[in-house]
């Protein structure tokens, strides 16, 4: 009878994940233990139509500008994605005078839909693990620098052969489960899309910064772009007024019977990025980076939410800017309290005990694996990343003047030869504000000195500050901006004159650069050993768990993930699984007083006649950042809504999945159907949707 128990608890543990919902599983090797789980949850179709049948779900599912996720949901290939995936696009067609980010904008016709520039659309055509052709060449035998040319080889090759077959594929190789597999990838790339509908930003990102990453939540997260190509093939084409609407052989249909607590779900999409095999040690950094980040982008911020208060003009040129900031600046703050709150240091650690004592029993990676070097390698690196993390918040893509210095000194490529050889720098001055981005780079140059620890990274710039402006960052600041070529329009620079570094800004780019090269001199000096241990220590939990499916980390290549519509305790109390309209409203009606539940008046009347209308829900499903405009599916791959973010609570995701607090929130494909008839009274679009 005993032994009869034990082969019963081995089953139910070899096909049953370790957390049920937990995972980013790879489709063309989905595990048949997860997919029993999902017919579990009541998932209602072959395992064929996720991957490999013709008409699989996985086709209507888009890479969006490789940044989000989307979903094709008509015969004329219409693309939902989130709002703030559009948000970029919105702003470049926004002006004073036609303000789609705030009013909004619908194209009546396929004329009045308008072409983005480096926009595109990426659909999965296959994938499949090589990692036994690689190891057969002797892969893992390479140094680090052979096996990266040996890689592009084979990439080459293999890209080679797939063109062959049909020259609008591409195909990557990348690195899985921390370079224990590779796996290459098949795409097909769309990069004529153009925006057909979006709602105000006061619906699209109702709640800002207010309710970002909390629960109850009422966005209407979603706009809807258009897949353009060559009229003659139906395949991808560069933009010209002569392509036509995309016409897939497959895309997503649309559910209007919603869901229950406790209903199937599933996502599909491109995560960007998780660590859950790191180290105790990598998340102790990784705590110290968010630290950082949080703090400087706190800084920029209130810079930055002062100039776009006082003017309609920036803030149209800041609102991406700040918004894609202010995310990650939340996002830092909420997963070091999560990682303060479920002790995950003191759980990984103690993970790590167990790990080890399998280790010395077991024999595995004898040698190899030394969590004592380990620590040691990530205590030495800890010293240095601090200092870098805090050159990156304060330096890179902050404002304009830094951005171009750095460029001058590390991206540009000069033209001609001798003394007659230019960089020229692009006149964008329609994307920034100069007073907005001299405050910001002064502040920032403030912090950089308060907050360094090291003082062998201080740029020598800062000897300038000291000795000509009295130790005044500001005005530092306000002569590069006044002072330099750097910011004067289509301004030519000659690098091999002595006139170049005589420049206050490229001679400000010199120091912050010589400092960035120093640091990273330090930090790649370790990180190769980091990096070998770290695949060590996944490859020993894999082989510890062998008889358990594992899922790789996420890596922006597309996944499936589980789960069911499910509240959790909030604050001691069920949070709900929805929200409604009149919850909605009652927010609205605070717009005077909080300013991210401010909209347009006509919008509470049309939410007061909605109803009990749902607007969001929640799901045990696992996402990450890249997962924005995620598909959420039913049982029967029908769409239900569109992923748009976590909860606060589950912030630490990315290195720790919580299963009893972690939630996907979205926004329920009803409302979005909703907003586009009542309010913009899109007919052409819902009928070809077949909605109408």
């Amino acid at each position: 009878m005993k032994k009869i128990l034990v082969s019963l608890v081995t089953l139910v543990t070899t096909l049953i994940p370790a957390h049920a919902d937990e995972g980013m599983w790879t489709l063309y090797n989905l595990p048949h233990a997860v997919y029993e789980q999902m017919k579990g949850y009541g998932y209602s179709l072959p395992y064929e139509k996720l991957y490999q049948a013709d008409d699989a779900i996985m086709h209507a599912v888009v890479n969006f500008s490789g940044y989000c996720s989307g979903v094709v949901v008509s015969p004329d290939g219409l693309v939902f994605t989130n709002h703030h995936c559009g948000f970029e696009a919105i702003r470049s067609h926004s002006t004073v005078e036609h303000d789609y980010m705030l009013n909004g904008f619908y194209a009546k016709s396929y004329e009045e839909e308008l072409p983005n520039k480096d926009m595109f659309v990426s659909f999965m055509v296959e994938q499949k693990d090589i990692t036994d052709t690689l190891m057969a060449h002797g892969f893992d035998k390479m140094t680090k620098e052979h096996k990266t040319v040996f890689l592009d080889s084979i990439e080459n090759v293999m890209s080679k052969e797939v063109k062959a077959n049909d020259s609008t594929l591409r195909l990557e190789i990348l690195p899985f489960y921390e370079g224990n597999r590779y796996f290459a990838t098949t795409y097909r790339d769309f990069t004529d899309l153009r925006l057909v509908f979006t709602i105000p930003k006061s619906m699209g990102k109702f709640g800002g910064e207010t309710d970002n990453w909390m629960w109850p939540r009422q966005t209407c997260d979603f706009s809807v772009f258009r897949i353009y190509a060559d009229p003659k093939t139906n395949g991808p084409a560069d933009y010209s007024k002569d392509n036509v609407p995309y016409h897939p052989e497959h895309w997503a249909r649309i559910s209007n019977e919603g869901y229950q607590e406790g209903s199937f779900s599933m996502t599909m999409g491109y995560p960007g990025s998780t660590s859950r095999y790191l180290s105790s040690y990598g998340i102790q950094e990784r705590y110290v980076q968010n630290a950082v980040r949080a703090q400087v982008r706190g800084v920029k911020q209130e810079v930055m939410k002062r100039h776009m208060d006082a003017s309609e003009a920036v803030r149209i040129k800041y609102d991406s800017k700040y918004a894609q900031s202010s995310n990650y600046w939340k996002n830092s703050i909420g997963m070091n309290k999560c990682i303060d709150s479920i002790g995950l240091i003191q759980q990984k650690q103690q993970f790590e005990a167990q790990l080890q004592q399998w280790l010395r029993e077991s024999g595995y990676l004898a040698g190899k694996l030394d969590f004592a070097k380990m620590e040691r390698l990530y205590k030495k690196r800890m010293e240095v990343m601090e200092a870098l993390m805090l050159w990156g918040e304060t330096f890179r893509r902050t404002d304009e003047l830094s951005t171009r210095a750095l460029f001058v000194h590390n991206g540009a490529s000069p033209k001609g030869t001798g003394k007659r050889q230019t960089i020229t720098i692009k006149d964008n001055s329609e994307t920034f504000d100069a007073a907005t981005d001299c405050e910001t780079l002064g502040t920032l140059l403030k912090n950089y000195r308060a907050k360094l620890n090291d003082q062998r990274f201080l740029p020598d710039c800062f000897k300038t500050i000291d000795k000509d402006f009295g130790g005044d960052c500001q005005k530092y600041a306000d002569y590069l901006y006044t002072k330099s070529k750097l910011m004067k329009k289509k301004a030519r620079l000659y690098p091999n004159k002595k006139s170049f570094m005589k420049d206050p800004g490229v001679s400000f780019g010199l120091d912050i650069t010589e400092v960035m090269q120093a640091l990273r001199v330090e930090i790649q000096a370790i990180n190769d050993s980091i990096d070998e241990q770290e695949q060590y220590l996944c490859a020993a939990k894999l082989r510890m768990e062998e008889d358990l499916p594992h899922y790789s980390d996420a890596n922006f290549t597309m996944r499936l993930s589980y789960g069911q519509v499910k509240e959790y305790n909030l604050g001691g109390k069920p949070s709900g699984f929805q929200t409604y309209a009149p919850s909605m409203v009652k927010k609205m009606k605070t717009g005077d007083a909080i300013e991210d539940y401010k909209v347009q008046p006509e919008m509470i009347s049309l939410l007061e006649g909605a109803g009990n209308m749902p607007l969001c829900f929640l799901t045990t499903n696992d996402i990450t950042g890249g997962n924005s405009g995620s598909p959420m599916f039913d049982a029967q791959n029908r769409l239900i809504g569109l992923a748009f973010d976590g909860n606060w609570d589950s912030l630490s995701s990315d290195i720790f999945f919580d299963s009893q607090l972690a939630r996907c929130i979205g926004v329920d494909i009803r409302y979005v159907l909703f907003m586009m008839d009542k309010w913009g009274h899109a007919d052409r679009l819902l009928k070809e949707m077949d909605r109408r």
